[in-house]
């Protein structure tokens, strides 16, 4: 195993405390993951006890540089150092690792561990998350700095695996970043050619830095990994460049054990004997998890350092409300995740009996609401037209234009999520951007992200089911909508109608504790007469209903307007039959038991009707109308009618039901 080289000599004690204790936590869970934290743990050492601008005791002030662990299987490297450095992350906790109820999960999670900016785990999803921190710092700081007085100045960095830089959705990520120079933005790349198979060469042979240099990054080749000085000059020279900067680091898997440089030190305890030879050969004199006062005299410098770069930024934030009250009163509202006081007044009303579909009434919507609401940020995976996202006052963001409010992600749907997710953790921003409907396949790990990390984020999604027409299967979704339904604290909102689609961004906007995604329709609707923007936030209403009615009809979507059809015919026909828009099951779900039953009575036969999957209607059905097998290329009305989507349909099998 290589020696530690002269400069790192100083530090050993401190560096060696984060080895020490991966290798202690991982051996007392027998799970986990020490290779990694014991390669990295010279450059993490100097990341985040020379460079790291953050207050342990106050994790979330807005200026800090945010730190991802996109290789979030090594989270003991972050675990000990959030509990070195001072965080409310007793070391209890790290010998818990991977327990249940601990805080120190297998891998690191928002909102659970305390100074975790966002959960990874799923190689890929870190960095390119990463990627929408370091864009919400870049817009935020064009549009709230001025001469003299920067009141947002931080970075975003990360440590990234081979693992992460294999996965495509980096790839994509990380050509936007270079693309929109996104110079705050610091990867240090753990470039030690092993991954669980083995050498990395089984699979993985190209030049990545070479890579980085083609998407416009700033590239430095080959840090020793325990050179402690090239790593502080190679950081230096990213905080200088102009362009996002990835940084080879060159270090031993599982340093200092039997196993170093071995595939084997990627994963799983390494048994009593190793660990003892381990702690020989470091020198290393300490039972498990004791930590001698020097090592934390070392890291705790973060305590005063934190608390004085956090006091200099609120000096400099009380100058700025000096010099520009409303801006520095816009900027603490925003921080502060409000929104305007009585903000939904402006969202418009739609006249009856006008057809549109609701992808044209959402950019209806985003015509009034932007200018409202200075947050918003949109976008679009390179199908604006298409999905309406762009106002006619929105400027594109970009380099030469970082106040700008549209960002064009291009055909990069996989980063665009993950981008999303970056902006909304990093706060500040409440982002939004669109595709179809069928490629939220492509965004489904960053849709789940932001679900298990219950952040606000909001995925639109248009051309929602097989009326996408002469496209046909490929592009028609089918079991899009249940897929997402069956997804924990993800609300899937596909409104009817105009009104009930100005309803649906109220919830978007207004909800807290989870992604939305709204479904929308390519082609045109009905403005219903009854449609019920308070019913829409109760996730289901009666939309229309007779006197003592035999029978429910529920729809979702462009299906509402053929259950009112199909509640005609039958109504010729002597049958009574209410109608249900049901555009948010979450949400219905949401309301108390005697709300649900209101709606939708136990004791009344229902069938219900989507141009989709009918997996999952049972909850609410008794006989379901949908498409259970792929769509087909043909013009959308005569794609519905092959399928059935007809009132006649609809209404033989409420009576099938009496």
């Amino acid at each position: 195993m290589a020696r530690m080289v002269e400069t790192a000599r100083d530090h050993t004690l401190s560096i060696n405390a984060i080895r020490i204790l991966a290798l202690d936590a991982v051996e007392q869970a027998k799970s986990g993951h020490a290779g990694m934290p014991m390669g990295m743990a010279p450059a993490a050492y100097v990341l985040w006890t020379e460079f790291l601008k953050h207050n342990p005791r106050d994790p979330r002030w807005f200026d800090r540089d945010r730190f991802v662990l996109s290789a979030g299987h090594g989270s003991m490297l972050i675990y000990s150092l959030l509990h070195l450095t001072g965080y409310d992350l007793p070391l209890e906790e790290l010998k818990r690792f991977r327990q249940w109820g601990s805080r120190t999960p297998g891998h690191p999670e928002y909102h659970h561990t305390v100074g975790v900016e966002t959960t990874t785990g799923p190689l890929g999803q870190g960095i390119s998350t990463a990627v929408g921190m370091a864009l919400a710092e870049k817009k935020l700081a064009a549009e709230f700095n001025r001469e003299g007085h920067r009141v947002i100045d931080h970075y975003t960095y990360v440590l990234a695996s081979d693992g992460d830089l294999m996965e495509g959705v980096s790839g994509e990520a990380s050509s936007l970043a270079g693309h929109l120079r996104l110079g705050k933005l610091i990867v240090l790349y753990d470039d030690n050619n092993i991954s669980i198979d083995g050498s990395t060469d089984l699979a993985f042979t190209e030049d990545v830095l070479k890579r980085y240099e083609a998407y416009g990054w700033h590239t430095v080749r080959g840090v020793h990994g325990e050179d402690l000085e090239a790593i502080r000059k190679a950081i230096r020279e990213a905080q200088a460049d102009p362009r996002p900067s990835i940084i080879s680091v060159k270090s031993i898997i599982g340093y200092g054990s039997p196993l170093a440089g071995h595939h084997k030190a990627h994963s799983d305890a390494m048994g009593p004997e190793k660990v003892a030879a381990t702690r020989e050969t470091l020198g290393w004199a300490y039972a498990p998890f004791e930590i001698p006062q020097a090592v934390y005299d070392d890291y705790r410098r973060a305590l005063p350092k934190g608390e004085a770069a956090q006091a200099e930024w609120e000096r400099r934030l009380e100058a700025y409300r000096q010099a520009y009250p409303e801006l520095a009163a816009e900027l603490e509202r925003r921080i502060a995740g409000k929104l305007p006081e009585g903000w939904h007044r402006v969202l418009p009303g739609f006249t009856t009996g006008e057809k549109m579909a609701t992808r044209a009434s959402s950019g209806k919507v985003l015509e009034r609401i932007v200018p409202a609401l200075p947050e918003l940020i949109g976008g679009s995976a390179d199908l604006t037209p298409s999905n309406n996202t762009r106002t006619p006052d929105m400027t594109d963001f970009s380099d030469a234009n970082p106040a700008g409010r549209y960002v064009r992600y291009g055909v990069r749907e996989h980063a665009m999520g993950a981008a999303l997710n970056g902006i909304t953790l990093h706060g500040g921003l409440r982002p939004y951007a669109g595709t179809f409907f069928v490629f939220s396949d492509y965004m489904r790990p960053a849709i789940r992200m932001a679900a298990i990390m219950g952040v606000p984020t909001v995925f639109l999604f248009t051309h929602d089911s097989i009326a996408v027409g002469e496209d046909g299967p490929t592009h028609q979704p089918v079991e899009h909508l249940m897929s997402l339904r069956a997804m924990p604290n993800l609300w899937v909102i596909r409104p009817a109608e105009a009104n009930e689609t100005a309803a649906a961004w109220r919830m978007a906007l207004e909800r807290k504790d989870g992604p939305v995604a709204l479904v929308l329709t390519r082609q045109p609707v009905p403005t219903l007469e009854h449609a019920d923007p308070e019913g829409v936030l109760r996730g289901g209403y009666v939309l229309s209903d007779v006197e003592n009615p035999q029978a429910v009809i529920v729809a979702t979507g462009s299906e509402v307007a053929l259950a009112l059809e199909a509640q005609s015919l039958l109504a010729e026909q002597g049958v009574r039959a209410r109608v249900v828009s049901l555009p948010c099951w979450e949400a219905f779900e949401a309301q108390d038991p005697a709300y649900r039953e209101s709606v939708l009575p136990k004791n009344l036969p229902t069938v219900s009707v989507e141009a989709g999957a009918t997996l999952g209607w049972e909850r609410y059905a008794d006989k379901s109308i949908g498409l259970d097998r792929f769509g087909a290329s043909a013009p959308y009305a005569v794609v519905y009618k092959e399928f059935g989507f007809t009132r006649e349909r609809v209404a033989e099998a409420v009576k099938s039901l009496l």
